[in-house]
């Protein structure tokens, strides 16, 4: 068994942070929403055309687990509908990034900046 607390994925992603804006505040053309609790704080901003996310980014204060967490996210959700918005799942984030349970609520807070997104893409009608 390893002492590595985080793991092959986890490190890779936390090294290639791809997906992370460069300035903080929405840029641009972009839905943009903000959530924070667990010792965690995100934005995740989308640019949508067409029904399609086209451009997903994020900055995010706290573990590597979750800027991991948020990298991944972008890379899976990058150039799909919007409607994979919603097939945001926290226990397949945490089986696939291997986060331990205690951090738990940290992936929740995540899971609720995707769930605000898609209602901010969705506009007030859906509401």
């Amino acid at each position: 068994m390893s002492d590595d607390p985080y793991g092959g994925m986890v490190r890779t992603l936390f090294t290639a942070l791809d997906h992370a804006a460069a300035c903080p505040g929405e840029p641009s053309g972009a839905a943009s929403v903000y959530c924070e609790g667990q010792g965690v704080s995100l934005r995740l901003n989308a640019v949508v055309a067409d029904g399609i996310l086209e451009t997903l980014s994020f900055r995010a204060r706290g573990c590597p687990h979750v800027l991991a967490a948020c990298e991944w996210l972008c890379r899976r959700l990058e150039g799909r509908p919007v409607a994979a918005l919603g097939d945001v799942r926290p226990a397949d984030i945490m089986q696939t990034l291997s986060v331990p349970v205690a951090k738990t609520g940290r992936i929740l807070v995540l899971e609720d900046a995707v769930r605000l997104l898609a209602q901010r893409i969705a506009g007030p009608a859906a509401t």
